[in-house]
């Protein structure tokens, strides 16, 4: 099934001070920024190839965290290089709903359109912390989240140069912009654009579990990054989820306390979006708690 999301009252994230950054004019002063720095890649790029140099450092470059050499294992067992699957197999992951608080303009609160997407910085890897004056910052066991996008209608060719809008709750069930006492806040929220592998990198925490639903996160994908400033401009909305034993071991850790009883009450097979399945939607991790967590998951689509 294919439901809404339940609400939560968990408790509030910890707040610290935000990170420097310039927060003036949107998505378009993203935009305009992304391109002088191409322009000046080329200039440089020009003046190495003229001197001799071969520019080797500039070929994985692109609109990701992930070089385009990076070698992942996806949730189905399949090794990822450059982009595409070994066996040259995918599948379209799940359609599912944005729920309650995607901040992407398709609905309020209090009153006031709640578009994350048209914040000035929202265009970054690390999404810890809040951005446009806010000062608040996500606290939890360190995650790195790369995704992979896909064209199942050719062979799993990589999608270069589409966006992808990540948003998730915070360690204790609570979003930005919505949740009582963090309406102010907008972290754990964040677009980039697909590099020439097809893939993003986030830079986050694990999500806490709040009751009614199995941990997980959202994300929205668009055509490009001029398009990714609304939600009527998305082509997919879905969700991925997290390994039980990771969960596990995570949630005994402090500031997670609510999730311990949350999880055992819910599993993949009794939750409202996964109970259906869960295969293409199970990131692959690694790492621990001390050291931080890394999860991979190829996103299919068909364009």
């Amino acid at each position: 099934m294919r439901t809404p999301e339940q609400t939560t009252n968990a408790g509030h994230a910890t707040q610290h001070e935000a990170h420097d950054h310039a927060h003036d004019g949107g998505l378009q002063a993203d935009l305009a920024t992304l391109a002088r720095h191409r322009a000046s890649r080329r200039r440089w790029l020009g003046l190495l190839t003229a001197g001799g140099v071969a520019p080797l450092a500039l070929l994985a470059c692109g609109g990701g965290g992930s070089d385009a050499g990076t070698t992942t294992t996806t949730s189905s067992g399949s090794t990822t290089t450059g982009g595409s699957t070994s066996s040259g197999t995918c599948s379209v992951i799940p359609e599912e709903t944005a729920g309650p608080y995607p901040g992407d303009g398709s609905n309020s609160v209090n009153g006031s359109v709640a578009n994350a997407l048209s914040l000035s910085g929202i265009v970054r890897s690390d999404i810890t912390s809040s951005i446009g004056g806010a000062t608040g910052t996500a606290t939890g066991v360190p995650l790195t989240i790369s995704l992979t996008l896909v064209n199942t209608g050719n062979s799993c060719a990589s999608l270069e140069g589409y966006a992808i809008y990540l948003w998730h709750c915070d360690r204790s069930g609570k979003y930005s912009m919505y949740s009582s006492g963090i309406t102010d806040q907008n972290y754990l929220r964040g677009v980039q654009a697909t590099n020439a592998s097809g893939q993003v990198t986030f830079t986050t925490i694990v999500p806490g579990c709040y009751d009614g639903r199995m941990t997980h996160m959202h994300f929205e994908v668009y055509p490009s990054l001029r398009t990714a400033s609304i939600a009527s401009n998305k082509i997919k909305t879905s969700q991925l989820t997290f390994p039980m034993d990771m969960l596990n071991t995570v949630y005994a850790q402090s500031g997670y306390e609510t999730s311990v009883s949350n999880l055992a009450k819910i599993s993949y097979s009794t939750d409202n979006v996964f109970s259906d399945g869960v295969s293409t939607q199970t990131t692959t991790v690694s790492g621990s708690v001390a050291a931080g967590y890394s999860a991979t998951l190829q996103v299919g689509i068909s364009v």
